[in-house]
């Protein structure tokens, strides 16, 4: 007998870590995945945010925690990902959402700064999908592994943008997920990328700012920003099974603004 379609994007009995979790979209894809009945291991580097952010978790009825840890750091990551699954058991759903970005010329670009970008947004994904695969998928021959690039990574973005590194990353991060997906689908391990357009939040807040939120909708096909629904469902549909036959693909959450610009 086949499964309804509440049956497959059901995620009781489920664990999903999410880091960079404690706002913006980390927490959004964090409620997806509470709301479909995962429990929560959410990650950040500031206390005051994740007990916040567990809080509201555990007020809409989701089971969550939070460890906090440096997500640039190798000894960090393997405490995260060894403490989720002494505190929660194994790890079902990894979600490597923590991520930063840095605006300079590409002329003058700190090597500094390239470093950190690179260290957050791909090697960190890297250190612990290796640490989480190693410890828990691969041995169950089942896993889930969502990583969330950008439309950045597609190409590049208008001149005054300036964010050399943080494209190069996010565009690292789609083929990152392109060849973990081909080499770990012997273990049923599913990788798959979400590649957002603009959303509100406090990395976007400078460029919100600079160019306006009514600019910057004219260039959207449907005319607005994302919201705080608007990662959700696809998250579900990569973390469930109701998308057990998709991996090694990204897909843009941008309103359309990569079909603009011809990604």
């Amino acid at each position: 007998m086949t499964r309804t379609i509440q049956q497959l994007f059901d995620l009781k009995g489920r664990t999903a870590l999410v880091t960079g979790g404690s706002r913006g979209l980390g927490l959004q894809l964090a409620h997806a995945l509470g709301e479909a009945g995962a429990r929560i291991m959410l990650s950040a580097r500031k206390e005051d945010e994740l007990e916040n952010a567990v809080a509201q978790l555990q007020s809409a009825g989701i089971d969550a925690r939070w460890c906090k840890a440096d997500c640039s750091s190798e000894q960090d990551l393997h405490r995260l990902a060894d403490e989720t699954l002494q505190r929660m058991g194994d790890i079902d759903i990894l979600v490597n959402n923590a991520g930063a970005a840095w605006g300079a010329p590409a002329e003058d670009h700190p090597v500094a700064a390239w470093d950190k970008v690179m260290s957050l947004n791909i090697r960190g994904y890297f250190l612990l999908s290796q640490r989480v695969g190693k410890k828990s998928m691969i041995p169950r021959q089942r896993g889930r592994i969502i990583n969330i690039a950008s439309i950045a990574g597609l190409g590049g973005n208008p001149e005054q943008m300036q964010t050399l590194a943080y494209n190069t990353s996010k565009g690292a991060v789609i083929n990152f997920t392109r060849a973990l997906a081909a080499e770990w689908g012997r273990y049923g391990i599913n990788v798959n990328a979400i590649c957002p357009g603009f959303f509100p939040s406090k990395m976007t807040a400078g460029t919100l700012q600079t160019w306006g939120v009514e600019n910057m909708i004219q260039h959207v096909p449907l005319h607005r920003l994302g919201d705080d629904e608007d990662l959700k469902g696809l998250c579900l549909l990569f973390a469930s099974d109701a998308g057990k036959h998709i991996t090694g693909q990204w897909m843009a959450v941008d309103g359309g603004v990569s079909c603009v610009i011809g990604a």
